[in-house]
């Protein structure tokens, strides 16, 4: 026995040893009122000698039932239970290996991000929850949220864009390129095989400010294929489409305006579900049959180019509609603009496309790896996003907030209008804006950081301005004298001396200046 049931026995007997089998249960007892003092009662019991008469009296615990005996056997596996050693569902761990390679993806993500001009931010990795609250539709269930533990009421960020949206409103800012890299969270059911966590870093980039219509689209677009194409993928797929042509497609098919966003959340599914299943989804929220079949000839179409805005805007079932308009002329532009900007061919229009989160208003966009023959696993989505102009709204009065300085790219490109007013007429200031789109995509491509205004008519002065405030080291100035001779004016800002360069080496002679500039100085530092 244990010393202290030793000890209680030996106390209890007179002269006379108990017999064992007495002994037995008493000590039974004992140890029971020991091991379970607070789950049972306590009684007495008498200890007798072989012949009957009374030793001693020590106290017992009761017998406990059936009930209390099913509830100790429940108890004692959870006190005696080992610590499984384990991450969390839809979690894991990055040992050093899979990090070294992280860290070699995320520096050449970083290095297209700030080649497009764009600074780092850094937000909490937790929001006030009524920040999140109502920013992502039906995805707002997979919020994680924090109890309550010191008066606020958080939640884990599900993305990164609502948090950049809040804090462009909270320090009113007008315009910002930012790049921000982070973990999210999103309480979804995982699947690891298909690289879907509840935790996972996301990589951003995001234009705030006003933009001539697709400008600012076009170099997002333009920047995920440089993503995608710098870290060694070419059997990539960038599929776009449009919010305003889905609602305006909605609205031809006889959807209520009530059911817009239930109806597209249905659509999103299309690259998980059959068609027969979205269609059961859009009938479970109340869309009757008529409308569910119009809407599978028109989002079913095959996957197209600029041909499909074409034939889109020859469609009986889509004329006349004041948004299906409006979103092909943007979708037009956006095609025009990323062939300037020397864009891959695998940007496609799929009407399929949908994004599942409340808050986009415009253009859409998802790159998807396609299988190859030495790979045939079908990954899915690896990156999207889109323009999103009223989610900056929700936390402020107003649309529009004040300018920002930000990090400088080392070539500004400068168009050069004519002084004279009948010479600025709209297809002048057109072509300008495309010879510019088609200069910055020649520097983009040789991996030299650029920016240009995203005005089709920016002032000469205000854009100099912008280069010395910003300590951009060099402008590239095209105009039309400048387009006849094929040539560009470079222009030093800290000296002001320009000089033309031939268009064809114009790459080169950037490369020289940079390495003159940074030659001298290094020779002041010394």
């Amino acid at each position: 026995f244990p010393a202290t049931i030793a000890t209680t026995l030996t106390s209890s007997l007179l002269y006379k040893p108990a017999s064992i089998r007495q002994l037995a249960v008493a000590a039974s007892q004992i140890t029971k009122s020991i091991l379970f003092p607070s789950n049972q009662s306590t009684g007495r019991i008498r200890i007798m000698s072989s012949d009957a008469a009374v030793v001693s009296e020590a106290p017992v615990v009761a017998q406990p039932d059936d009930g209390d005996k099913s509830k100790q056997q429940q108890q004692r596996p959870q006190q005696r239970q080992k610590l499984v050693l384990k991450v969390p569902k839809g979690m894991h761990d990055r040992p050093p290996v899979q990090m070294s390679v992280r860290e070699d993806v995320l520096q050449k993500i970083v290095s297209v991000f700030k080649s497009h001009d764009a600074e780092c931010l850094e937000t909490p990795g937790a929001e006030l929850k009524e920040v999140l609250t109502g920013k992502y539709g039906e995805d707002s269930k997979l919020i994680y949220d924090i109890c309550d533990q010191g008066g606020e009421l958080l939640s884990l960020r599900y993305d990164l864009t609502v948090p950049f949206a809040r804090y462009v409103a909270m320090n009113k800012l007008q315009s910002m390129r930012r790049y921000q890299i982070g973990p999210v969270y999103r309480r979804d059911q995982p699947a690891m095989t298909r690289g879907r966590y509840r935790e996972f870093y996301q990589c951003d980039f995001d234009i705030a400010g006003e933009s001539e219509p697709m400008l600012a689209d076009s170099e997002c677009v333009l920047i995920l294929t440089e993503v995608l194409s710098g870290l060694g993928f070419s059997n990539y797929t960038v599929r776009v489409n449009h919010r305003l042509l889905l609602d305006g497609i909605f609205q031809c098919c006889g959807v209520s305006e009530a059911l817009f966003r239930p109806i597209c959340s249905a659509v999103d599914k299309l690259d998980k579900c059959s068609w027969d299943e979205v269609a059961k989804e859009m009938s479970d929220k109340g869309l009757a049959d008529e409308p569910i079949e119009r809407i599978r000839q028109l989002v079913l179409t095959p996957r197209g180019s600029a041909d499909l805005v074409d034939q889109l805007r020859e469609n009986p079932a889509l004329k006349g509609n004041a948004m299906v308009t409006q979103a092909l002329d943007d979708m037009s532009r956006l095609f025009r603009y990323l062939g300037l900007l020397g864009c891959p061919d695998q940007v496609r229009f799929d009407l399929s496309l949908a994004r599942g989160l409340d808050y986009y208003t415009g253009l859409i966009y998802e790159a998807v790896l396609e299988p190859t023959p030495d790979c045939n696993v079908t990954v899915g989505s690896v990156a999207g996003g889109g323009r999103y102009d009223k989610l900056v709204g929700m936390f402020t009065k107003k649309d529009s907030i004040p300018r920002l300085r930000r990090l400088s790219p080392q070539v500004q490109i400068v168009t050069l209008h004519s002084s004279c007013p009948h010479h600025l007429n709209r297809s002048g200031s057109k072509n300008l804006l495309e010879e510019r789109l088609r200069l910055c995509g020649q520097l983009w491509r040789a991996g030299l950081p650029a920016a240009h205004s995203l005005r089709s008519n920016p002032k000469l002065l205000t854009q100099f301005q912008y280069c010395e405030d910003t300590g951009v080291p060099i402008a590239l100035i095209i105009g039309e004298s400048e387009l006849r001779d094929n040539k560009v004016k470079l222009r030093c800002i800290a000296s002001r001396k320009e000089r033309l360069v031939d268009r064809d080496s114009c790459v080169d002679e950037v490369r020289a200046e940079l390495a003159s500039l940074a030659a001298a100085q290094q020779k002041t530092e010394q």
